[in-house]
């Protein structure tokens, strides 16, 4: 699935981690992230078994990830269940933005700060403790939102909702029409209620290393 939705979700992830920008490959894109959990993602928008299986072949490094947009078990077939440990299935999910208004809590405190580009938003509990956060990365007509979570003290009152309806006005705020993500099975539900959609299955294995 090489389509511009796709490659602007690859852009805007690397830019909220903070990446080397994404290199091209003949089966997708590259990203070095040089975090010890995932030292490099290979984004593949080609699924053709031959090509999973040369970049499998010529993976050494562990936690190596590799990222595609289609269900797991299109690509599972072509990898060495002794190396590689599939993820949990997830969703690439986008939106038209739109001003909405944001409503917090009473009791707690919404903050945001922007450097190289990259908004954080945290809410912040009445005792002063992290209670939900999130960060958009704009690149133009897109935005990416990343790293969206609350915590567990203070789920279902809003929170989530709070955050990505701030980050939403931000990327506005920044130019951006169009909203996406990379959605957890548990985070699509709440996305889908301010009018997220799926756009495409996303799957994900960890290389472990050879028989780990």
């Amino acid at each position: 699935m090489a389509s511009d939705l796709a490659r602007a979700w690859v852009a805007g992830w690397a830019a909220s981690r903070a990446t080397p920008a994404p290199v091209e490959e003949p089966w997708g894109l590259r990203i070095e992230v040089g975090h010890p959990k995932q030292v490099t993602r290979h984004v593949l928008f080609d699924t053709d078994g031959d090509t999973v299986r040369r970049l499998a072949g010529a993976v050494t490094a562990p936690t190596t990830w590799i990222k595609a947009f289609v269900e797991p078990g299109t690509i599972a077939p072509h990898l060495s269940p002794e190396d590689w440990a599939e993820d949990i299935p997830g969703f690439l999910m986008a939106t038209a933005l739109r001003p909405s208004a944001v409503r917090v809590p009473d009791g707690y405190t919404l903050g945001s700060e922007t450097a190289r580009g990259v908004t954080r938003v945290r809410v912040l509990a009445p005792d002063g403790s992290l209670a939900a956060r999130g960060q958009i990365a704009p690149t133009g007509p897109t935005a990416v939102v990343d790293q969206v979570e609350t915590d567990p003290a203070h789920q279902r009152r809003g929170l989530g909702t709070v955050v990505m309806r701030s980050l939403g006005n931000t990327a506005l705020d920044q130019g951006a029409g169009t909203g996406i993500l990379g959605a957890t099975i548990e985070g699509r539900a709440l996305y889908e209620s301010l009018g997220w959609t799926v756009r495409a299955p996303l799957a994900g294995f960890i290389y472990r290393g050879a028989g780990a």
